[in-house]
């Protein structure tokens, strides 16, 4: 005689129940803890781009995923812990992207391009996670605005840091150039893409990214410290 099955909680990252809604994962299905963290990051980019933080939930969340709001819970105990978890990895992506720009010539002009095309691609990305970073809905929480500024200082820094040893200028000023350079190259790929989305412009990312570098370069070149450097 067999004894009855007992019925699931919904509280372990076990089971192959349910099936999911088509192209995700089966509700309930078996993943490691790293690979399902990554999954429910990646249905929560989703959920927080179309709807903003406000509007989402975990629900929503939960069922992009395929799984159960249990088990979004025992990876990310609430709302603001999976918005900060997913900013975290934004933020890293755009202050590691501005490093290797920086880091991938010694030419200044081409650190100036390598840097705006490194605007424009993260800006371009189809997971437009840098909704997040650059328009977040949440910015009057302290723990989002800390990560959001973390994005300027950190990137102006690296910028800083180059303008420096190139000019000469004193830090304060090779930092405010910098945070303009910054400024510059995500205000402007925005601005691009709003319009490109509302098909109001057809300037192609890498002339858009080429154009402000220009710009960019030919602000940036009055300030050298030697004539062979302009």
């Amino acid at each position: 005689m067999s004894t009855p099955a007992t019925p699931s909680t919904g509280t372990r990252d076990t089971g192959t129940q349910d099936e999911g809604p088509a192209g995700r994962t089966p509700r309930g299905s078996r993943l490691p803890r790293r690979a399902r963290r990554a999954q429910l990051l990646e249905s929560a980019l989703e959920v927080f781009v179309a709807q903003g933080y406000h509007a989402a939930a975990m629900d929503d969340i939960a069922d992009r995923a395929g799984v159960s709001k249990p088990v979004l819970y025992q990876h990310f105990p609430g709302k603001l812990d999976l918005y900060l978890a997913l900013l975290d990895r934004a933020v890293e992506q755009v202050i590691e992207g501005t490093r290797a720009a920086l880091e991938s010539t010694d030419d200044n002009k081409q650190r100036v391009a390598a840097t705006m095309t490194a605007f424009y691609a993260y800006v371009a990305s189809d997971e437009g996670e840098f909704r997040l970073v650059f328009e977040s809905d949440l910015t009057n929480e302290p723990a989002v605005r800390e990560r959001v500024d973390r994005v300027t200082t950190e990137c102006a820094g690296l910028i800083a840091h180059v303008i420096h040893d190139d000019t000469g200028l004193p830090d304060d000023q090779s930092r405010l150039l910098a945070v303009a350079l910054v400024g510059m190259g995500q205000v402007s790929a925005r601005f691009w893409l709003r319009d490109r989305l509302l098909g109001s412009a057809s300037i192609e990312q890498d002339m858009a990214a080429g154009l402000v570098a220009g710009l960019a370069w030919r602000g940036i070149r009055g300030y050298p410290l030697t004539d062979d450097q302009a």
